[in-house]
């Protein structure tokens, strides 16, 4: 690098949020190689905290830790270099600390508010949250990690109107927006939130060479897909979108990503998305000196639904996919993850495509109480009922399936099949809901004349209707998960054990 002048960060700058206690906050900058940094943070007049770095002779960079501080603020940061009896300081205002998140991803993660329902009323709802912050990551590519950011859409900025619903996919996440508004009403102390996210990407763009490697996906060949409209080579977007974002100290992430998947590398995303998020971790812990958690939380959105001309099972196989094929999280390939489920979710009339459901408010409510249960350690229902138990009663024609939670039947609208198998071959079948009770259900399988062997539910693009899938937990109205289980090992009156 060149010698550069005396700065910051591209991203530390007036009105930010720093993530506060039991962490430390990082700042950094560049300058004369050399030369003496003193960071100072001022509340008010009065200097609270001091800390004194060199800058590196050959990034040119300086960085320094803060010592973990409560939340609140409004705080100011100095930092003057001193090199040769020369003096140069440079100061941002209205700093806060509190919490920090990242929120990344393709076009759903990319709408703003502007673009939801009651649009209109959302960007109007900013008054009370003066204390979320936003910042927007503009749309960049390169071709090596960068470690600052080329460009920045929106700088730090409280909430407006103007900001929140700027154009059609671009700026603020709506998402990401109305995530921190909800924890913002539950924890009530500052929240920092930073959109970088595009349109039409699939996940190899996001993920470094490293994560990719861990997978075993080849050298890219031409991407035929109408799902992959934005750039698709590989780590492109982690190299200049995500990595600059590395030294700073995060509280967690949510992303929102896999349509673009659908039709490409689909059968290796229950590895490449595991990989992505432990490569994350790993490198903002790292990036951070080790105050951004090494396990932060990651919680990330499950598809939802989509109108498609052909009625394959390349968008369920993404949901299974987006859980490393266990139907739920956290599980022991993806600890400390939260997820909303969406595939109830769907949005006939969008006007920017069923591919973009509008509801983004029941997206964001779902995925806040996984982050509230997962990154805060609340005690509270934050996932639907998950299956527990099987037993197929081959006499009476029916298999009995218990479930975590109580259930209650929305709609008796047939979404349980059982793959029926004889003469080597195998046909997925309905299963009628025969009975159901508190917390379980009895499937009719009498249809099935062979060997069942496998069961699944919502396996399907478009499963049900708005908020009409047939099982939801009743007191938090959260959807069950699609899932898919096998019973090649079930003997008749035979219980199997689903979730761990």
């Amino acid at each position: 690098m060149p010698n550069v002048g005396f700065r910051f960060a591209s991203y530390i700058n007036n009105y930010m949020v720093l993530q506060k206690e039991p962490a430390g906050a990082v700042i950094w900058g560049y300058g004369i190689s050399g030369a003496t940094v003193t960071v100072t943070l001022y509340q008010q007049q009065e200097a609270i905290m001091k800390k004194v770095t060199s800058v590196k002779a050959r990034s040119h960079s300086w960085m320094v830790v803060l010592d973990p501080m409560k939340p609140g603020g409004p705080y100011n940061v100095m930092a003057q270099q001193t090199f040769r009896r020369k003096n140069i300081t440079l100061r941002v205002h209205d700093v806060l600390f509190g919490d920090v998140w990242l929120c990344s991803g393709q076009s759903n993660m990319q709408m703003t508010v502007s673009q939801v329902f009651n649009a209109t009323k959302e960007l109007a709802n900013t008054a009370a949250y003066q204390s979320v912050r936003i910042f927007s990551v503009s749309l960049i590519q390169a071709e090596q990690e960068l470690e600052d950011l080329a460009q920045v859409d929106l700088q730090w900025a409280k909430p407006t109107s103007e900001n929140l619903g700027h154009g059609i996919f671009t700026y603020m996440s709506a998402v990401c927006w109305l995530f921190g508004r909800y924890l913002y009403d539950t924890l009530q102390y500052p929240i920092g939130l930073i959109s970088s996210s595009w349109a039409g990407t699939p996940i190899e763009a996001w993920s470094s060479g490293r994560s990719l490697r861990a997978c075993g996906v080849m050298t890219r060949g031409l991407i035929q897909s109408d799902f992959v409209t934005g750039p698709s080579k590989y780590s492109v977007l982690w190299n200049a979108m995500i990595h600059p974002l590395h030294n700073m100290t995060l509280k967690g992430v949510i992303w929102y990503q896999g349509e673009s998947n659908v039709n490409f590398n689909r059968d290796l995303y229950n590895c490449t998305f595991p990989a992505l998020i432990e490569d994350w971790r790993q490198t903002f812990h790292r990036g951070s000196q080790g105050q951004t958690e090494r396990f932060f939380p990651f919680g990330f959105v499950q598809l939802s639904s989509y109108l498609s001309a052909t009625s394959d099972d390349t968008f369920p196989q993404i949901r299974w996919h987006q859980t490393a094929d266990f139907g739920y999280v956290p599980n022991a390939r993806m600890p400390s993850t939260f997820m909303a489920v969406a595939m109830d979710l769907c949005d006939r009339k969008s006007p920017f495509g069923s591919i973009h459901p509008r509801d983004k408010q029941t997206v964001a409510y779902r995925l806040h109480l996984g982050a509230r249960a997962v990154a805060y350690g609340e005690k509270l229902i934050f996932q639907g009922p998950l299956p527990e138990n099987m037993e197929l009663l081959a006499d009476k024609g029916l298999l009995n399936l218990t479930y975590s939670l109580e259930i209650q039947v929305q709609r008796q609208h047939n979404i349980f099949e059982i793959s029926c198998c004889s003469d080597h071959q195998c046909k997925w079948l309905p299963a009628p809901l025969d009975t159901v009770s508190a917390q379980s259900l009895a499937l009719n399988v009498r249809s099935c004349r062979g060997t069942p062997a496998a069961l699944r539910y919502a396996w399907a693009t478009w499963p049900c209707e708005y908020k009409q899938c047939p099982l939801y937990h009743p007191g938090s109205a959260l959807p069950a998960p699609p899932f898919v289980a096998f019973l090649t090992d079930l003997r008749p009156g035979a219980h199997r054990r689903l979730a761990e």
